[in-house]
Parts: structure tokens; C-alpha cells; sequence
């Protein structure tokens, strides 16, 4: 038990010294991290993700709500109307590109069926909050750039889940139906912004009472706990209701709430007491999710590996293309631009859907599982690399002439 707490400690000082130098040095925090946990996990058996049983999981979701609800208070609602159009495209065309790459690959390289072979690129067609989130506010992006990329990662994951759970449900019910699939995914993302928006208000509107308890500084994220929980109860997507939670709490006088008497009155903002804690919550959330993360990974054969590098390369190349022609317009910087066209990294949640396949009894759910586990650890491995490489002159010139900006 000593040595358990001892190295606890130890990992937290590591990762605030890691988190010092990614500024310094450009090094990504996450993959050093990350391959931390290879190192104690895979590679030297000290720990697997069996011995923290549901624990484990548990506290990645933790580490999930706690980053999208402070990415969401870190969010402007002026800067998110103006891009909405930026993050529809980005989104939803990056997810099915991305579903078409790794289909294609796993039905000729892989040899899975069709079935198979969909759900493996819908397991990996988003990018991963965990990931993007705490790299955009280390990369101080702009505004405009960092909404789009905490947007396009929530979406993302919504239609990974949704996809992977219509294809199982073809796969046992034999057939599902293409307009009550789209009703699904409508209804996951606009109810769940409803509940984040509604439970934002009513939580402003208690908080001044709540603030006369005493040690009530961590209230706010077990509220956004409860409103993560109650939606997924209701069917819709928790993840999104945490991240409007978070925008409402902060934006909260965009909604015009002041034209109801008495209403404003009665509203008490977040602080920046309040701020400070959610981000110290983030950087130990994450330090664990990264950890936990590279004990999860398994290591494959040769030509599984071969085949998620793959993957991985084409899915980038894809991306920078796609990325010079959404953001071809001016307000978008040549760094905020090519850094948009590296964040496409996979997290837990490819990892967790990976594994549903096998226990559904599908053929070839095997290979989709160990291909997951690969390409998580390659995509967040080249998004490190690419970040790292950018301050470079050359690398700089090459991304200006790929996407027709200025230096």
C-alpha cells in the first residue's frame, strides 16, 4: 500500500514537471504519460486494467465529464455561433471519411466481412475529447480554433457511439431502420444540449445558496456528475450535456435571461476560485486517464500493426487535406490550421466500443479490439510527434505551401 501512494505522488509531481515542459519543449504531456502506462502495464506486467476493475473505467468517465464540462466553461457563445458552419463540416465530414478509410482497410487488408469491417472505422471515426482538449488549452489556440476542435471532438463521439450501437443492432435484430437512426443521433445531441442548457440555468440559480454551505467548491462538479448521469439514464448523450453545462455556466448572460424580472437577480456566476479548481481537477483527472490509458494497450501482430499505421497515415492525410479546404478562409492563422489537421487522435471510448464486438459474438471482433488498441496508441503517438515538430522552420514552410497560407 505505501509504495501504491508513493508512486502516486510521484506521477502527479511527473506530470506537473511534463506539463511545464510541453511548453517549454513542445513534448505533449499525454504521450509521455501514456507511455508510462506502457511501461508499467504491457511492457513490465507490474499492473493490467484488470487489477483496477470497475474502478478503472469508472474513473476515466470521471476524468471525461470533468474535461468536457471545463472545456465547455472555457467556450465563448459568440465565437460558437460564428463557427458552426466550420464545425459541421469539419465534423461530420472528418467522421465519414474517416468510417470509409478504415472500412476499406479492414475489407481488403484485414479480411473482414462488411459488418465487421463498418464497425471498426465507426469505432475509430471520431477524435477523442480527452485528448484534444487538454492539448488545445496547452497549445493556447484561438478562440474560434479551440471551439471548433472541443465541438468537433464531442460530436464525434456521439456518432461513434450511436453508429457502433445501430450496427450491433443490425447485427442481432437483423436490419435497422436509417430514419429512426438519424432521429437517434438528432435527438442524442439536441436533448442532451436542452439538459445541459436548463440544468446550467437552474444550477446558477441555486448556487448563491449553495455557496453558504461550507466546502462547497467541488458542488459544481457534482452537479455536472448528476446531469452527466441523468441524461445518459434518459438515452441521450452525457457527454454533450456536460459540455453545454459548462458553456451555460459561463455564458450564461447570452440568453437573454435578463429580460425576466427578478431572474438576473438571482443568478450567481462561477468565479474564478471556481475556474482554478476545475482546471487543478483536469490536470490530475487526466495525469490518471493518459496512465490508465497505456495500460490498457495491447500489442498486436506484425501485420495488424502494419495495418493500423495505415490507417492512421491516411486517415492524417485526409484530415490536412480537408482542413486547408475548411479553413481557407482568412481568419484562421497558418498554426491554428495545421494544428486543427493533427488532432485527430483516438481515445477511451474506441477503446471501450472496441470491445463490445467480441462480446456480441461477431466474427473478426478479435482483430477490430487489437486494432483499436494499435491505432489509439499510433494516432496519439504522430498528433505528439506532428505538434512537437511544428516550431521547426522547415516542417512550417512545408504546412504553409500544403495549405496555401501565409508564413
Amino acid at each position: 500500500m505505501s509504495t501504491t501512494i508513493l508512486v502516486i505522488g510521484l506521477m502527479v509531481f511527473l506530470a506537473h514537471f511534463l506539463s511545464l515542459q510541453f511548453r517549454r519543449t513542445n513534448i505533449p504531456d499525454v504521450l509521455v504519460l501514456m507511455m508510462l502506462g506502457i511501461l508499467i502495464g504491457p511492457l513490465l506486467g507490474v499492473v493490467s486494467p484488470e487489477d483496477f476493475g470497475r474502478v478503472g473505467s469508472l474513473i476515466a468517465t470521471i476524468a471525461l465529464v470533468v474535461i468536457l464540462f471545463e472545456g465547455g466553461t472555457s467556450l465563448n457563445l459568440d465565437i460558437l455561433g460564428k463557427s458552426l458552419g466550420t464545425i459541421g463540416l469539419l465534423s461530420f465530414t472528418c467522421f465519414f471519411l474517416t468510417v470509409a478509410i478504415v472500412t476499406l482497410i479492414g475489407l481488403f487488408a484485414l479480411q473482414l466481412t462488411l459488418l465487421p469491417a463498418m464497425l471498426l472505422g465507426v469505432t475509430l471515426g471520431g477524435s477523442a475529447p480527452a485528448v484534444v482538449i487538454p492539448m488545445v488549452a496547452a497549445l493556447q489556440l484561438s478562440e474560434k480554433s479551440s471551439t471548433v476542435l472541443i465541438l468537433e471532438s464531442a460530436l464525434t463521439d456521439v456518432l461513434c457511439i450511436v453508429g457502433v450501437f445501430a450496427l450491433l443492432q443490425i447485427h442481432t435484430q437483423g436490419g435497422v431502420e436509417p430514419g429512426k437512426l438519424v432521429g437517434s443521433v438528432l435527438a442524442s445531441l439536441v436533448f442532451a444540449a436542452v439538459i445541459g442548457v436548463l440544468g446550467g440555468i437552474g444550477w446558477l440559480l441555486v448556487l448563491g445558496k449553495v455557496r453558504d454551505f461550507p466546502n462547497t467548491i467541488s458542488s459544481t462538479l457534482a452537479y455536472a456528475f448528476i446531469v452527466y448521469g441523468l441524461t445518459e439514464l434518459l438515452g441521450f448523450s452525457g457527454a454533450v450535456a456536460s459540455l453545454t453545462l459548462g458553456i451555460t455556466l459561463t455564458n450564461f448572460e447570452k440568453f437573454g435571461l435578463h429580460r425576466i424580472s427578478n431572474v438576473e437577480q438571482k443568478l450567481v456566476p462561477l468565479n474564478e476560485v471556481d475556474l482554478v479548481f476545475y482546471r487543478e481537477a483536469v490536470f490530475l483527472l487526466k495525469t490518471y486517464f493518459f496512465v490508465y490509458l497505456g495500460i490498457s494497450i495491447r500489442f498486436v501482430d506484425l501485420r495488424l500493426a502494419v495495418a493500423s499505421v495505415s490507417m492512421v497515415v491516411l486517415v492524417y492525410a485526409m484530415r490536412l487535406a480537408l482542413t486547408r479546404h475548411v479553413f481557407r478562409d482568412s481568419g484562421y492563422s497558418l498554426r491554428d490550421t495545421a494544428l486543427t489537421s493533427m488532432m485527430a487522435p483516438k481515445g477511451l471510448a474506441a477503446a471501450v466500443l472496441a470491445t463490445l464486438p467480441l462480446k456480441y459474438g461477431i466474427e473478426g471482433g478479435e482483430v477490430i479490439r487489437d486494432v483499436t488498441y494499435m491505432v489509439v496508441l499510433v494516432s496519439i503517438a504522430v498528433t505528439a510527434l506532428l505538434v512537437m515538430l511544428y516550431p521547426l522552420n522547415r516542417t512550417q514552410r512545408l504546412y504553409a505551401r500544403t495549405l496555401g497560407k501565409p508564413l
